[in-house]
C-alpha cells in the first residue's frame, strides 16, 4: 500500500474512503457534539474500521515509528481543508499524550498530523499549552459512557493567555464517540473567547 516517499500508492490515494465532512456543517462528526460542545465545525478525513484496508495507515503511524505517515496524511488532509472555515483558525492544537505514553512511543501521532495540516494551511501548531495530566486506560472496547468517564478531567491548560479570543483547530487521529475530544475541548473552552473547530484523520463508529 505504501510508497516510501509519499505514503500511499496512486491507487490507494484515489480510493481513500474520504468522508467529505468538511463540505457539510451537519455531518456525522459534528452531530456527535451537538448538545455537548459549542463548536464551530468538525470533520474527519477518512472513514475507518478494523476491517478496512486502510487500517495499516493508523497502525504504522501509532505503533511502528513511521512518523512521515502522520505528516504526509496531515498534508493531504490540509489540502481538503483549504478554502473552508477550518483554514480560518489561528492555532492548531493536537490532542496531547500523557508524558509516560509520549516517552514510550517517542512522539505524538496527533502532533504529526497537525504539523502536516500546518504546512498546507500555514497555521502555527501549539503543542505546549495543554497537558494530559491523567494517564488513562485504553479506550478500546469501552462503550460511550465508559470512554467519557475514562478521560473526564484529564486535560489542563498550562497558559491560557496565547489562547484567549483565538479560533483553535483541535486535531486528533481517530474519533469514535468523541469522548477524548470532549474532555480536551472543555478545558479549552474555559479560556476567554475561544472558538473551537475539530478535525481528525479518521472517523469510526462505535459498535454497541
Amino acid at each position: 500500500m505504501f510508497l516510501n516517499e509519499k505514503v500511499l500508492c496512486l491507487n490507494c490515494f484515489a480510493e481513500l474512503p474520504r468522508t467529505n465532512f468538511h463540505t457539510d456543517t451537519e455531518n456525522e462528526v459534528a452531530r456527535l457534539f451537538w448538545g455537548r460542545l459549542p463548536i464551530k465545525n468538525a470533520t474527519s478525513f477518512i472513514y475507518f474500521n478494523k476491517h478496512s484496508r486502510y487500517r495499516q495507515i493508523l497502525h504504522e503511524l501509532k505503533y511502528t515509528g513511521q512518523r512521515h505517515i502522520g505528516i504526509e496524511m496531515g498534508r493531504l488532509f490540509g489540502l481538503e481543508l483549504k478554502e473552508t472555515s477550518f483554514a480560518d483558525a489561528d492555532l492548531i492544537l493536537p490532542i496531547p499524550l500523557h508524558s509516560s505514553r509520549l516517552r514510550k512511543r517517542g512522539y505524538n501521532q496527533s502532533e504529526l498530523l497537525a504539523m502536516g495540516i500546518s504546512q498546507v494551511l500555514k497555521i502555527p501548531v501549539e503543542s505546549s499549552l495543554m497537558i494530559r495530566y491523567v494517564e488513562t486506560k485504553t479506550q478500546t472496547n469501552k462503550i460511550r459512557y465508559e470512554r467519557w468517564v475514562n478521560v473526564k478531567n484529564s486535560f489542563k491548560i498550562r497558559d491560557p493567555t496565547p489562547l484567549c479570543n483565538k479560533h483553535i483547530l483541535l486535531v486528533d487521529d481517530v474519533i469514535t464517540t468523541g469522548a477524548t475530544i470532549e474532555a480536551c475541548a472543555e478545558a479549552l473552552l474555559s479560556v476567554t473567547g475561544v472558538t473551537l473547530s475539530i478535525a481528525s484523520l479518521a472517523y469510526t463508529k462505535l459498535l454497541q
